[in-house]
């Protein structure tokens, strides 16, 4: 069976700092017209910092489209062309003051292909050296050490519902417990 959809126009409706928004109309496999609306983000990179005795580095910030205070791994916004290494690694400094002596890119997740084409780059980070951090002006931001069973429970008891930050606990439980190597 034939999956695909052949973009027939491209219609922007808003371009902002974070985002762009477009309107698509599209062929359907029968042949079918149909509209999409489509959230263009240039990416991210998501860092999952693991300390040598096992705990992981959380970031807690106000996340405005939910009006709630969220616990999430650090992450942030790729740059035009930027590596998402790089970007790793600026991210992790500025919102937790850590460098790491390793980053290593486990995985990139689509984030929510219904809308969005958004990318995020998981990244894990050890050999962790402690620093002063220097979030963005407009960031507030706390950082703040778990266990892995900790932020398990957490997940479990909806205090932790991004899903970014689900699935890098679910990686750290697994690296922390030797199944997966880094």
């Amino acid at each position: 069976m034939k999956y695909e959809e052949k973009t027939v126009s491209r219609k922007p409706i808003y371009h902002g700092g974070i985002i762009d928004v477009e309107l698509q109309e599209v062929e359907l496999p029968n042949g079918k017209r149909s509209k999409r609306d489509i959230v263009l983000h240039p990416g991210a990179s998501v860092i999952l910092p693991i300390a040598e005795n096992g705990e992981v580095y959380m970031v807690r910030q106000f996340r405005k489209p939910i009006d709630k205070v969220l616990l999430e791994l650090p992450a942030g916004k790729l740059d035009a062309g930027e590596d998402p290494a790089v970007c790793a690694a600026r991210e992790l400094k500025e919102e937790t003051g850590l460098k790491a002596a390793s980053l290593k890119h486990i995985i990139s997740l689509h984030s929510t292909p219904g809308f969005s084409n958004e990318v995020l780059h998981l990244y894990a980070a050890t050999g962790l050296v402690e620093g002063e951090s220097c979030a963005d002006e407009d960031e507030f931001i706390s950082s703040e050490r778990y266990t892995v069973q900790k932020l398990l429970d957490m997940v479990l008891n909806h205090e932790i519902t991004d899903a970014k930050t689900i699935i890098g606990i679910l990686l750290a439980d697994k690296i922390v417990k030797g199944e997966l190597k880094i």
